[in-house]
């Protein structure tokens, strides 16, 4: 018998909210994140624009020490992580730190580190780059750092499938409590991704939307006008339990973790597999795991990136699965507002989903303003929308064909 595993507490740094009142709120507002790069001068690149977090002040907030040893990545790791901890109620002593875990995943981790540390390399001489440059750089600092912080002893690591990395990490955490490897895990993913490189290497793949004179519309899931994603960056942490460990100390339940599913397309690198068959393969595997069938599904948070083959493939996918029922299922991207947080995406999209069955209220897919035949689900278009919302998938995607869906419940 496996381990029913609950949420009980959300954290995030997002491009429209350094916490999750104020990022819930922006997406019912139907806000965007998305603005002029201000993290290093783009006026030599074609997308000139991203969803950046805004006034986020670390040294205000760890003290500028802590902060100067920190990847931007592991700062917002560390923010949502903490406001989550205080969401849930949850203390770590020496009664439970050996059974608390931590799993924080990343495409790409401390990026910004390393490329500023090249920077001193080839400037001022190797004796001059930073000791602290390979423990703010690797992919496992943000997991490790906040271990040291609030003392969690229990399994540690990262796990990296690029912009599946979140909705894995939040899965394979689940799974660690149903099999009793640990009470609780602190799940998520962190990303801080807006350098000089990053969007040159997306722009070169012809990845990112070139809409530099509107970037607010730029982020634009399944419409007939995409041309391509809008680069985020930002963090989000869940607090799962093991339900009995969760309704000893008197938690306050959100929703339960119910369903997980994870495939590769080992198809191409970057390309979604035709029809989205090994998305659809992971989307059918959480239905099973959750014990629901496609008519038990209230909402799907879509992987919904905004450019043509992820929007077109992930269609296709839902409709294999869902069959008829596709049509009665609202589907939404919240991506249109958030931009992409490549690893990290997926985490937050779980913070969403669970705030989805708590409201009962659907997030938009903004800008939404031309239908595109391959694309004809009931994508919830530009406004907000009240529903009941029992079960919720979420779907992740990323190069290297990784593929990974979650589905949350509301909790009985």
């Amino acid at each position: 018998m496996r381990k029913r595993v609950v949420v009980t507490g959300l954290g995030c740094v997002s491009p429209v909210g350094n916490n999750v009142k104020d990022t819930w709120g922006a997406l019912l507002a139907g806000k965007s994140g998305a603005a002029p790069i201000t993290a290093f001068d783009a006026s030599a690149h074609k997308t000139k624009f991203a969803a950046e977090v805004k006034g986020f002040d670390a040294a205000a907030m760890f003290g500028t020490r802590d902060a100067r040893k920190m990847d931007r990545f592991t700062q917002f790791a560390t923010a949502a992580t903490l406001e989550a901890m205080e969401h849930a109620n949850f203390k770590i002593d020496e009664s439970n730190h050996n059974r608390v875990g931590i799993l924080i995943g990343t495409g790409i981790g401390g990026i910004i580190t390393l490329l500023e540390q090249y920077d001193v390399l080839r400037e001022r001489g190797p004796e001059r780059v930073s000791p602290f440059l390979i423990p703010m750089m690797i992919s496992d600092s943000a997991a490790g750092s906040i271990a040291i912080r609030v003392g969690a002893r229990g399994p540690n690591m990262s796990l990296a499938t690029a912009c599946a990395s979140g909705t894995n990490s939040v899965g394979e955490a689940a799974e660690m409590i149903r099999r009793g490897s640990a009470d609780a895990m602190i799940a998520g993913a962190s990303e801080a991704p807006i350098t000089s490189i990053s969007m040159a290497g997306m722009n070169v793949m012809t990845a990112l939307s070139t809409r530099n004179d509107d970037p607010q519309k730029a982020s634009r899931p399944f419409d007939k006008d995409r041309d391509g994603f809008l680069m985020g960056e930002g963090s989000a942490i869940l607090i799962l339990e093991s339900l009995e460990y969760a309704q000893a100390r008197g938690a306050n339940i959100l929703c339960e973790f119910t369903g997980y599913g994870t495939t590769d397309d080992a198809h191409h690198v970057s390309a979604p597999a035709e029809n989205g068959v090994g998305a659809a393969i992971s989307m059918t595997l959480a239905l099973e795991n959750a014990g629901l069938k496609p008519a038990d599904i209230s909402y799907i948070n879509a992987h919904g990136t905004s450019t043509y083959l992820n929007d077109k493939s992930e269609t296709a996918a839902i409709k294999s699965v869902f069959g008829e029922q596709a049509y009665q299922t609202p589907v939404s991207s919240t991506k249109s507002m958030t931009g992409h947080l490549l690893g990290a995406s997926g985490a937050l999209e779980a913070v969403i989903g669970t705030l989805t069955i708590l409201e009962n209220i659907l997030p938009p897919t903004i800008n939404y303003e031309t239908p595109d035949p391959v694309c004809d689900l009931d994508y919830v278009p530009n406004q907000p929308r009240k529903a009941t919302v029992n079960n919720v998938m979420s779907n992740s995607f990323g190069f290297g064909g990784h593929n990974a869906t979650l589905i949350l419940s509301r909790f009985k």
